[in-house]
């Protein structure tokens, strides 16, 4: 099972960004699909999840800016961000898990992870 994530950069606060995780020997459609990320010196957090039911799910602090899709033609998810902050940087990780509906979203109960793709935002 392979999960890469891509599309992190550089961007000014105020801008958009769009992250695709291109998922290989698993079906994104199968699973609950998640995209975490680890500010530097914190720990990973739960940022937004799609559920194999489709129910989506954010962290408080991207609510109205950020946007979880799935494509199931190509196998992939994607988080567009928008009206970035500072505070967004970090390194985004996806990750799948099969967790039945209102189990806690850990780290710990994950089953894959991407490579992670950074994200600064700083003008």
């Amino acid at each position: 099972v392979q999960l890469q994530a891509s599309g992190g950069g550089l961007v000014q606060p105020g801008g958009s960004l769009r992250l695709s995780c291109a998922a290989s020997g698993i079906s994104v459609g199968n699973y609950n699909m998640r995209w975490f990320r680890q500010a530097q010196g914190k720990e990973r957090v739960f940022v937004a999840g799609i559920r194999w039911t489709s129910t989506i799910s954010y962290a408080d602090s991207v609510k109205g800016r950020f946007t979880i899709s799935r494509d199931r033609a190509k196998n992939a998810v994607y988080l567009q961000m928008n009206s970035l902050k500072s505070e967004d940087t970090a390194v985004y990780y996806c990750a799948a898990d099969r967790l039945i509906s209102g189990a806690a979203i850990d780290v710990e109960a994950m089953n894959y992870w991407g490579a992670g793709t950074q994200v600064t935002v700083s003008s």
